[in-house]
């Protein structure tokens, strides 16, 4: 049974600084690799952990050795995707003795497993917030689905292609989400998106395939529909995303990071 953790949006800043003065987001994702190790003797074994976007901040050389660093404890192996706040050439750089990390271009990949396929999408755009798939990336993605034929496929990226209300927010979504709709219409397996920026657990519907937004590891986007709320973070509790093959089809768990009390005997 093929199982796929998703963490996203961990945004690592430079040791002994604090995210928007802050967040100590270094801890955070600290604290989600033992609750990841902790996971895995009651729902091992995972083949992959994702990470779908904004491994630092800034993108810099520094923070993403920083996230390398705290991410090395971690007993699974693990790819990752671009977000808005990273730089593509700095973690090209960074991630240079990966042998899934492309040498030119968007930082697409894709590996195959038992159940299903996993691909990796670049939605970066370079020096804005919002989101695009270059046409590269789509010609990766058409290219990947075409040789899968009907297997399965869970499609992961940063930007997500819907609006959820947060008007802030919503300004910043995939823009050329309509190409990406294209493309997963030529599929006739399951599709199960996968993606983050928003900081908040959320899952709809896209082009009648299921699309689940990842929590980030340490603070979350607030939850504010009304108009002009601007954009703000508070300091939620962070998760992870657990996506399995079940039954002939994908499922997925919300888990809350950190350690918890139990569990106690239904008595």
């Amino acid at each position: 049974m093929t199982k796929i953790i998703q963490i996203s949006d961990t945004h690592i800043v430079p040791e002994g600084t604090l995210a928007y003065g802050q967040v100590d987001t270094a801890k955070a994702l600290a604290e989600t690799v033992t609750t990841i190790n902790r996971l895995l003797p009651q729902v091992g074994p995972i083949d992959l952990v994702i990470v779908t976007g904004d491994l630092t901040e800034h993108g810099s050389e520094e923070e993403y050795r920083r996230f390398r660093s705290l991410m090395a404890d971690l007993q699974v192996p693990y790819r990752v995707l671009p977000g808005n706040h990273d730089r593509r050439e700095a973690m090209r750089t960074s991630f240079a003795d990966a042998h899934w990390m492309p040498p030119t271009g968007p930082l697409d990949w894709q590996i195959d497993f038992e159940d299903f396929a996993v691909v990796g999408l670049d939605s970066l755009t370079a020096n804005s917030a919002h989101g695009t798939l270059e046409r590269a990336t789509l010609s990766f993605l058409t290219d990947a689905l075409a040789h899968l034929g009907g297997k399965p496929v869970l499609v992961g990226f940063h930007h997500p292609p819907f609006v959820v209300g947060i008007e802030a927010m919503d300004a910043q979504n995939l823009i050329n989400a309509n190409s990406l709709s294209t493309a997963l219409s030529l599929h006739a397996g399951q599709v199960l998106m996968v993606c983050g920026h928003l900081h908040r657990g959320i899952a709809g519907l896209f082009c009648g395939r299921l699309c689940q937004v990842c929590p980030g590891t340490s603070h979350a986007v607030t939850l504010d529909q009304r108009a002009n709320a601007g954009n703000s973070f508070i300091k939620e509790p962070g998760g992870l995303l657990l996506h399995e093959w079940r039954d002939g089809g994908f499922l997925s768990h919300l888990v809350p990071i950190g350690a918890y009390p139990g569990g106690y005997p239904f008595k």
